[in-house]
Order: C-alpha cells, then structure tokens, then sequence
C-alpha cells in the first residue's frame, strides 16, 4: 500500500517561504515521476512542479525562479521549496507519484494535501 503523506503548510506573509515535504512509504526510486499539484477555491487542480526519477525538473511558469522541487531518496521525501510567496499561491497542495506498471498502464497516487495560505 503506497501512502504520501504531505507536510509543512500553514499561513505565511506575501513575501514570505514555506517548504513542503512528501513522505513516502516505499522506496521513491519505485516512481518514475514526483510532483506537487495545486487546487485554489473554485479551480481546477494544476501541476506546480514535477521531478522525475533520473532528477530532471519541470515547473509551472507561475513559479519558475521562486519555487523548487527536491528529493532525497535516503528519506523518500520530495520536498518543494516555495519563496517570495503570492497571494495567489494560496491551495490544497497535493503531492502525486508516477508509476509505470509492467502492463505499461501508469498508476498514480495521491497524498491528501496541505493547505498553503498567503495573507497579510
């Protein structure tokens, strides 16, 4: 049974920085793919940043250069790294892994969010 299990949100200043971190509860190097979602109120959830199994990154251009996205496989946490926080910033942040089954089908899973909050 795979579990992600997200942490660090809260309530931060405009301006501000958070660090979420994604635990899993098996071996990430078993993903092809990590990331972190986003669901403001009213929207539709967004990819944030993804990093794949080899280190390659991909981010959102609303966060290119403020946000990064990291794991450690010793702790199989991903981690993402959120600075100069907006006001639109404010979501459910979800951590999703990937991976590729030997039928080639891609099963994904889910963690049951943090709530980030940017307000003055």
């Amino acid at each position: 049974q795979v579990q992600l299990v997200e942490s660090g949100g809260g309530l931060v200043q405009p301006g501000g920085s958070l660090r979420l971190s994604c635990a899993a509860s098996v071996s990430i190097f078993s993903f092809n793919a990590m990331g972190w979602y986003r669901q403001a109120p009213g929207k539709e959830r967004e990819l944030v940043a993804f990093i794949t199994s080899g280190g390659s990154t991909n981010y959102a251009e609303s966060v290119k250069g403020r946000f990064t996205i990291s794991r450690s496989n010793a702790k199989d946490t991903v981690y993402l790294q959120m600075n100069s926080l907006k006001f639109e910033d404010t979501a459910v942040y979800y951590c999703k892994a990937d991976k590729l089954l030997s039928d080639r089908t891609m099963q994904n899973y889910w963690g049951q969010g943090t709530q980030v909050t940017v307000s003055s």
